[in-house]
C-alpha cells in the first residue's frame, strides 16, 4: 500500500519559510500540505495565494492544499493557478459540492473533499466516484497541536470499506494529531496519506521523523 507523508506548513517557521520548504523538498515526504483558513469556517486565519507562491517555487513536491473556507468554489481556480496539485474543500463549507468539484477539475487540479470529526462518512457515499481524495479530519479543524480524536480509526475503516464496495481508487488522507506513535495504526486502518505538522517541525530531526512515520 502507498504511504505518503504530507508535512503541514502551518507548523513551519514563517520567518524561514523557504528554508523549511526546501528541507521538506529534500526529505522522504512526497507532499507538502498547505492549510488555508478564513476565520469564518474555522476560528483561525492562516495564509493564501501570496504565501503559496514562494512555497511552490521552493519545492517540486505535490502541493496538497486544504481549504478550510466558506464558499470554496469562488477561490479554487486561483489556488490552482498559484500551484496547487490537489485542492481539498470541506463538505460542510459549500452548498454547491458538484460545482466545486467541477471548478477544481476544470482548473486542472485533483479533487479532494474533507469532513470534520462530527460528520459521518455516509454523507460522501454518492460523491466518492467524483473525487481523487477524501481527507478525514482527526481533530477539529483550525488549530495545530491537537490530539488524535478517538473514533477516527473507525471512520477511516468505514471509508476504506466504502471504497472497496464501490471499486474506487481515491486516496484516503488523515489530518490531525498524527505522529510516529500512531502513524502505523492509521496506515493499517486504510489511509495512504498522513498530514503531520507539529510532529515534523517540532522534532529535533524533522527528516528522520518523517522516515519514522513512513516506517511505523
Amino acid at each position: 500500500m502507498t504511504r505518503i507523508i504530507s508535512p503541514s506548513m502551518l507548523s513551519a517557521d514563517f520567518g524561514n519559510l523557504e528554508r523549511d520548504t526546501k528541507m521538506i523538498d529534500s526529505s522522504a515526504a512526497e507532499w507538502v500540505h498547505i492549510d488555508v483558513m478564513d476565520g469564518v469556517f474555522v476560528p483561525n486565519i492562516s495564509f493564501g495565494f501570496p504565501v503559496m507562491k514562494p512555497i511552490r517555487k521552493a519545492t517540486q513536491k505535490v502541493l496538497d492544499v486544504h481549504l478550510m473556507i466558506v464558499e470554496p468554489e469562488k477561490y479554487v481556480k486561483r489556488f490552482v493557478e498559484a500551484g496547487a496539485d490537489y485542492v481539498t474543500f470541506h463538505y460542510e463549507a459549500t452548498d454547491d459540492i458538484d460545482g466545486c468539484i467541477n471548478a477544481i477539475r476544470e482548473a486542472g487540479a485533483k479533487v479532494g473533499i474533507s469532513i470534520k470529526p462530527g460528520t459521518p462518512t455516509s454523507v460522501l457515499k454518492d460523491i466518492l466516484n467524483k473525487v481523487d481524495m477524501v481527507l478525514i479530519m482527526s481533530v477539529e479543524p483550525g488549530f495545530g497541536g491537537q490530539s488524535f480524536i478517538d473514533g477516527s480509526l473507525d471512520k477511516i475503516r468505514s471509508l476504506a470499506a466504502m471504497r472497496e464496495e464501490q471499486g474506487l481508487e481515491f486516496i484516503i488522507e488523515v489530518d490531525g494529531g498524527i505522529s510516529a506513535s500512531n502513524a502505523g495504526e492509521v496506515f493499517a486502518a486504510g489511509a495512504e496519506a498522513l498530514v503531520a505538522g507539529s510532529a515534523v517541525f517540532g522534532a529535533a530531526d524533522p527528516q528522520a521523523e518523517i522516515v519514522k512515520m513512513l516506517e511505523a
